[in-house]
Order: structure tokens, then C-alpha cells, then sequence
């Protein structure tokens, strides 16, 4: 296949830039806990600084892979496939996500939002990052809101990105791994005070497991 086309391809949602796909317990927000099977799509440009997966930004870096065959591993799995990233929205999600559906499966993302929400999703969580803010109809989609928290400051962005998302959106803190030690009790304390905001930790990190 030449270049031209698979852009084309890529541009249409038909391939993606596939970083990696995986089986293992979901270890974050409303569903850890739960098996899933994980499909990360490279290409971001958000640019979080602490970020854990910043080998997934250049999605030059990652194949152009047929959505069927990314389907096909998918489905033999989970009946739970979240897509991830990178940042998954960089590119059309609709042909991927109806693809999924037509197996019978649970389609749910972790995004940004930093831009324009595509696809058919069951689930969407979304955690907002402060150098890219989310776009469009995200904010009254989303099932779950994750925040980040980096340093106390970011508990003034989480609330100013609650007031933006639907009543019935589940709302997370969730301690940055590198400084847990340090934020964690903050987290803690603010959502004693704040209890309409959850704890979200990392738990597939002290699992060991990917």
C-alpha cells in the first residue's frame, strides 16, 4: 500500500497509528478492578510534563494498522475495550468504535478532549489538562471526570472543570505517580471536605501489572 493512501486511510479513521494493545485490569477511575483490553493509539500533542507514555506522542513512531485487524485481536480478549492514548480524539474514532460495536462490545476512552469527540462510545472518561482544554460536547458526555493533581493548584483547575461537566458525571482526583507521596494526603483531605469528588489511584502501578 502506498503512502498516499494509507494517510488517506488514516485520515478516514480505517487505520490508525497503533502504539501498542494489551489484556490486564483496569486500574484507574470508575472501573478499576474490572478486565479490559487496552488499544493505544499514538499521537498527542498535549504535552504533559509528566507525562508516563510520552513514547506514544509522535505518531509517525507507531504503524498505520487496519481497524479490523485492531478489532480482531480485541475481540478475542475482552468484552471491554478502552482506547487510549496519546491522545485518541486526534483522530476519528467512528469508524473504529462502530467497527467494536458490531462485535458486541463495550467501547470506553480516556481523553483529553483537547479535541473534537468521534466515535460511539459506552463510557468516557475524561481528564482535562490545563495547556489543552477539552472542545466541544465532551464536557456533558463524559461518564467520569479524572483530574490530575500535580500540586494544590490543580485542586482549583479540578473544580473549575467540575462546574463544566453534566450532574451525574462521576468526579476523580487522582494523585500524579512521580509525586504520590506528596499529594496523595492532599487528595485525601480535600475530598473529606469535598465529598462529592472521589480518590483514583493508580492501582495497576502497585499491582505491577501493565
Amino acid at each position: 500500500m502506498v503512502l498516499k493512501e494509507v494517510m488517506h486511510l488514516v485520515d478516514k479513521g480505517e487505520m490508525l497509528p497503533l502504539m501498542e494493545e494489551f489484556y490486564t485490569i483496569q486500574g484507574e477511575g470508575f472501573h478499576k478492578g474490572t478486565a479490559a483490553y487496552f488499544v493505544r493509539i499514538g499521537g498527542c500533542d498535549v504535552g504533559c510534563h509528566w507525562c508516563d507514555v510520552k513514547e506514544s506522542w509522535n505518531a509517525e513512531t507507531h504503524p498505520p494498522t487496519k481497524i479490523s485487524k485492531i478489532v480482531a485481536n480485541a475481540a478475542n480478549y475482552s468484552d471491554t475495550i478502552v482506547v487510549t492514548g496519546g491522545e485518541p480524539l486526534t483522530w476519528d474514532m467512528k469508524p473504529l468504535t462502530v467497527a467494536l460495536k458490531e462485535k458486541g462490545l463495550k467501547t470506553h476512552v480516556e481523553t483529553s478532549g483537547a479535541y473534537r469527540l468521534t466515535g460511539v462510545w459506552d463510557w468516557i472518561c475524561l481528564s482535562p489538562k490545563k495547556n489543552k482544554l477539552p472542545v466541544g460536547e465532551v464536557y456533558n458526555k463524559a461518564d467520569e471526570l479524572k483530574v490530575i493533581v500535580y500540586n494544590k493548584h490543580d485542586l482549583i483547575f479540578a473544580e473549575e472543570q467540575a462546574e463544566k461537566v453534566g450532574e451525574n458525571c462521576i468526579l476523580y482526583l487522582q494523585p500524579e505517580w512521580s509525586v504520590r507521596d506528596k499529594v496523595t494526603p492532599l487528595i485525601v483531605d480535600y475530598v473529606m471536605k469535598n465529598p462529592k469528588w472521589k480518590v483514583s489511584l493508580q492501582t495497576h502501578k502497585y499491582l505491577n501489572i501493565p
